[in-house]
Formats: C-alpha cells, structure tokens, sequence
C-alpha cells in the first residue's frame, strides 16, 4: 500500500524489452537506500517488484497487461518518474490509501496558472467517472490528489509549488499521458451495495 506521498523524483536508466513484458532500470537515491529483492516502489503510480538493485537504481519487471493499462509503456531512458515505497504501517498516512493498481490513463488536457497554484484538467475515462467526486480523492501518476471539480468526462486538481516542484506533473503538458488511480474505497462500497441489490435506489 502506498500514500500517494512522492517520496523523490527519479529517472528511468533503461528499458529492456522483453516477451510480453519489459525491465526497467530506475534511479532514485532515496528509494534505493533500503530497498531489497522482492520489495514494492511505486513508479508513476503503478507498484512494481524490485527483481534487483545497484547502487541508486533499482530493477523491475512490468508485464505486457501492466504496459497495456497504464503509461509505463512510454517511458524511455531519462523520462523522469515519481517514486514511493510501499507505507509501513507505523507511519502517517498522509495522502490516501493508494493501492498502486492503475485504472486507467487520462490525458492532461490544459493548465491554467495562479498566483499560488496551477489548476490542472485531466480527461477521465468515462468507466472511471462514477468514483470521481468533487473534494474526493485520486491518485495521478501516483501523487493523491484532491479533485477540484468533475465536469463530464474531465477533473480538475489544484497543484501546490511543492506538487509542481517536486513531481512529474509540473513539467507535463497537454496531450501527456498520466495514469489514474480512482479511491479504492468507492469501489468497495459500489460492489457492495450492489450484493445487497440497493444499486439504483434514490
């Protein structure tokens, strides 16, 4: 389980090929320091194992489905990526409970500058829609946010200096690809009310 809180902005080394899948070689300094086999980093939102680490840069493995889903397909050496190791359970949750199991990809669509912030929309795929609430919780490219506004088949977030500063989404432009995490818990309460038959009532 993650947070949603990036811990360091790292860097893809390289990218291997192979048969339905792909190892990618990431460096970060800080996620590496205690990192060891068989551990969980997020890379843009998406938990990966590390098969392996030298020095700042660690290896994993992400299967065909993994590429498919999400916007790890696209990375290429010096793409830079967030970073976050997986929460232990006597720390603070900071964000939310992110899962770092992508739902699906969005594409930035504008930013608009302030004095303070930047307000970011984001296109939502329309299966995502239903858990996406105003003042709710979603994970994009892995940093937990929170939803500014819902306006059809798009959301808005308000990023802080520090969100722009120290994350990918300060550099991201229209048209980038960015992957979506929706709030775990409205999905459990979706299938849930749907055992008990309650889906549909007013």
């Amino acid at each position: 389980m993650f947070t949603g809180i990036i811990e360091e902005l790292g860097e893809i080394s390289s990218v291997e090929p192979l048969p339905d899948a792909a190892r990618l070689a990431v460096r970060g300094k800080v996620v590496t320091a205690d990192a060891r086999h068989g551990d969980s980093i997020a890379v843009n939102g998406v938990c990966l194992t590390v098969v392996e680490t030298d020095g700042e840069v660690f290896t994993a493995d992400v299967m065909k489905e993994t590429l498919r889903r999400s916007s790890l397909g696209a990375l290429r050496p010096g793409s830079p990526v967030n970073l976050e190791r997986a929460v232990r359970a006597d720390q603070r949750l900071g964000g939310h409970i992110v899962q770092g199991h992508v739902d699906g990809t969005g594409v930035l669509l504008s930013r608009e500058p302030a004095e303070h912030w930047e307000v970011v929309r984001i296109s939502l795929p329309s299966e995502l829609n239903r858990y996406v609430v105003e003042k709710g919780s979603i994970a994009v490219d892995g940093v937990s946010l929170t939803v500014a506004g819902v306006d059809g088949e798009a959301f808005s977030v308000s990023l802080i200096p520090t969100t722009l500063e120290l994350t990918t989404l300060g550099a991201k432009q229209p048209g980038d690809p960015v992957n979506l995490e929706v709030d775990v818990i409205a999905k459990h309460v979706e299938k849930l009310v749907g055992a008990y038959g309650l889906g549909g009532q007013a």
